[in-house]
């Protein structure tokens, strides 16, 4: 019997994406813990000093953007930030996914939960509770231009809190006060910058950009284990794959990639030593680690970047009880998340041009030795011919999504917030690149497994399964068929992470 998984209990300080993910994902429950409450009410009581003071602070006791010259008297500061809400919440496009705002959820509550921002326990604790009874905001994706941070994004978050703004329960879109009233949650009531607390941040770019090293990393290890299939049905040369040769580069990634390499290709009587058929393989074989690895480099980059942002304070102001300081800044620019956005697309978009160079490889008969487009009956069957246009095409509107969001700024409000960072469509279109690999790796994993049909030979120790698992699912190509189904086959083995599990169960690779 499974041991119950505990709560997670916010800090601002600990979270890390496998946390991340058993809430985002998997529906673990959150709380905040004590000693945040603590350090949450330490710092609202200075918000209260200081409105009772009269003192003048942005968003506090001035409206917001270029109104932060506009003095707000006490008896408008609920009024100010409820309009700020409402004000901001304007974004279309179709609603992000569910995962994608629960993660929001749970970021923007650990970033309040650091206690520098001013807002009372007892509304993070709303946010908490929404977040556990699967009271999802319908957060629509486009509109934010990633400083100020998520303005638009975060604004339809954070519009259930006060009863207004629509959420999806169990699937179902309704209003937010039925949905509170049906789980027994008091709306709130909010108070001197609470508002600018919940929408001044990163969260939504954070949110996506965590999702994508998560997927990132499953593929990864899957275009490893692909790759080392084609090796083998193409004869390839693992001499390249040697140890000394990538220690006296030194590069993390081509190292672990050399050794993914050689463990899933160990015991294998389907490979060849130099001259045996070939002096040395083309690139896309021969060069595998060095490609492979770069991306995995990058990745690694990605990850530190995203760590780091996932226990950030990114609002502003920021209020340093210890210090009795009130800091106005730009903590909520999304510049590091743009950055490391728009390097991870280009990284795993060169997964996906080796990918198809493989693939191509696989299916011509002049660069394989191969059937054609690995059917028998070539003519009257065409077999998989068409398998590769459709990666060809992936890889090439890869190329174009693969522009860098984070070159590009229009100046806003008034040109006061004149440099931004637009991580927010670094980050979607970052999902779109993925979502494509997927599909080319799909691609050459069916191409890989049919090529393996020709020969008797023993497969290494981590393509076997690979290979086993596909065909539990997809036999041989025989017949023409509707290539798209087979494509769909191997992608949800991928995307699924089922292939990677089965190929961990017989040997170890990582990233």
């Amino acid at each position: 019997m499974m041991k119950p998984v505990s709560r997670l209990s916010l800090t601002g300080e600990h979270l890390t994406l496998e946390s991340f993910e058993e809430v985002v994902r998997h529906y673990r429950s959150v709380d905040l813990s004590a000693n945040a409450k603590v350090q949450m009410n330490r710092c609202r009581q200075m918000v209260t000093d200081l409105v009772a003071q009269g003192r003048t602070i942005y968003g506090i006791t001035t409206g917001f953007g270029k109104f932060s010259d506009t003095v707000i008297n006490q008896q408008q500061t609920a009024e100010l930030q409820r309009n700020l809400l409402r004000s901001h919440a304007c974004g279309v496009g179709g609603p992000l996914p569910e995962e994608v705002v629960r993660g929001m959820m749970l970021l923007r509550a650990n970033a309040l939960a650091k206690g520098y921002s001013g807002i009372r326990p007892s509304v993070v604790d709303t946010l908490v509770q929404m977040l556990n009874h699967r009271i999802h905001p319908v957060v629509p994706s486009q509109g934010s231009l990633g400083a100020s941070g998520d303005l638009a994004p975060l604004a339809h978050m954070s519009l259930p809190l006060i009863g207004e703004g629509e959420v999806i329960v169990n699937g179902q879109r309704m209003q937010a006060r039925t949905a509170l009233d049906q789980a027994g949650i008091a709306p709130v009531a909010l108070e001197a910058k609470e508002g600018l607390a919940l929408i001044n941040g990163t969260q939504m770019m954070a949110s996506l950009l965590s999702l994508a090293v998560i997927r990132g990393k499953n593929l990864l290890l899957a275009a490893d284990t692909i790759a080392a299939m084609t090796v083998e049905a193409l004869g390839g040369i693992p001499h390249a794959f040697h140890p000394l040769l990538h220690q006296v580069r030194g590069h993390r990634g081509q190292i672990t990639t050399a050794a993914n390499l050689r463990h899933l290709l160990a015991d294998s009587r389907r490979v060849t030593q130099p001259g045996e058929k070939r002096v040395q393989d083309a690139y896309s074989l021969r060069c595998i680690p060095q490609v492979h690895g770069a991306s995995k480099d990058t990745w690694h980059y990605a990850c530190q970047v995203t760590e780091t942002e996932l226990n950030a304070a990114t609002d502003n102001p920021l209020l340093f009880v210890e210090g009795d300081e009130v800091i106005s800044g730009g903590n909520f620019h999304g510049q590091p998340l743009a950055l490391a956005a728009d390097f991870l697309a280009i990284a795993m978009a060169e997964i996906g041009n080796i990918s198809e160079r493989r693939t191509e490889r696989l299916v011509n008969p002049q660069l394989s030795g191969l059937p054609p487009f690995l059917t028998r009956n070539g003519g009257l069957h065409s077999g998989y011919m068409i398998l590769q246009y459709t990666a060809a095409s992936l890889v090439s509107e890869n190329k174009t999504l693969c522009h860098p969001a984070s070159v590009d700024s229009i100046p806003s409000s008034a040109n006061q917030e004149d440099h931004v960072s637009m991580g927010s469509i670094a980050t979607r279109k970052l999902h779109q690149v993925l979502d494509n690999l997927t599909h080319v790796l799909a691609i050459e994993y069916v191409c890989a497994a049919q090529a393996l049909e020709s020969g008797d030979k023993k497969m290494g120790k981590g393509t076997s399964p690979a290979y086993e698992l596909l065909r539990r699912q997809l036999p041989p190509l025989t017949d023409d068929r509707e290539g798209h189904r087979d494509i769909e086959q191997a992608t949800e083995l991928i995307q699924s992470g089922k292939l990677v599990q089965a190929v961990m169960k017989e040997t170890t690779i990582s990233v």
